[in-house]
């Protein structure tokens, strides 16, 4: 079986407000995307979840989110193609100053919440994210089958197909973001991970089965229950390799 990898958001803490329990991932997660100071996190944030990162040998993605704290970047805005480009460079360049300065390399984009929905649905906005990716010789993150994975096969950068075990899907294979993390049962996030990557198959919340390729999956350090939800998905990618 084809390697299958597990990442979660990561750097999200502002100032002395903490959030998540990021050093508990990163001993369990193949690679992380770093919150770049609009949606979540701060300078130092990012400084410090990059060093982390690079220490473990852990792959490190930039995490571009919109303008909003209050709203933890899960609130759409009204933004053109060229808006949504120059706010997702202007935080990746960031980023990958922090990288630069530990001698490691960027080695995806993957927009957070409300934009990574807009990106999800127009293949403009998408393109803008996939020309920032290829600026700094990345690739994306995305859902399969979208925008996401369309402009990305048009850009001509590196595409990885991701499974969420934390949100629910809708009958198009579409993602129902929540403004709040809810606790995931560790059961559930089991049976859904071994279902996509074993038998390719995903449920919806209505029931019906979609058929998926996944190349990596995600945990989100928000869930009240991360560091348990990630280590059931590593305990099930870890026994389906070993089949």
């Amino acid at each position: 079986m084809r390697r299958v990898t597990v990442n979660a958001d990561l750097g999200e803490a502002i100032g002395i407000h903490s959030f998540g329990n990021d050093d508990a991932l990163l001993d369990i997660v193949d690679s992380v995307n770093i919150a770049c100071g609009m949606h979540a996190g701060d300078p130092s944030e990012m400084r410090r979840v990059v060093a982390k990162a690079a220490e473990r040998g852990v792959t490190i993605g930039a995490h571009p989110g919109l303008p909003d704290l209050v709203g933890f970047g899960r609130r759409a805005m009204a933004m053109d193609a060229g808006e949504v480009r120059d706010l997702v460079r202007y935080q990746v360049g960031a980023l990958v100053a922090f990288l630069d300065d530990v001698g490691a390399a960027l080695h995806h984009v993957k927009p957070h919440g409300a934009l990574f929905g807009m990106a999800m649905a127009d293949v403009d906005i998408m393109r803008g994210v996939c020309e920032v990716a290829a600026q700094f010789d990345a690739g994306v993150y995305g859902l399969q089958g979208t925008a996401h994975e369309e402009a990305a096969r048009e850009v001509g950068v590196p595409f990885f197909s991701e499974l969420y075990v934390d949100l629910d899907y809708d009958d198009d294979g579409v993602l129902v973001i929540e403004r709040r993390a809810r606790p995931t049962e560790v059961a559930s996030a089991r049976q859904r991970t071994r279902d996509a990557v074993g038998s390719g198959l995903l449920r919806t919340v209505s029931g019906q089965s979609r058929t998926v390729t996944v190349d990596t999956v995600c945990v989100h350090s928000d869930l009240p229950n991360a560091v348990e939800v990630a280590t059931a998905v590593r305990e099930e990618i870890d026994a389906l390799a070993a089949e």
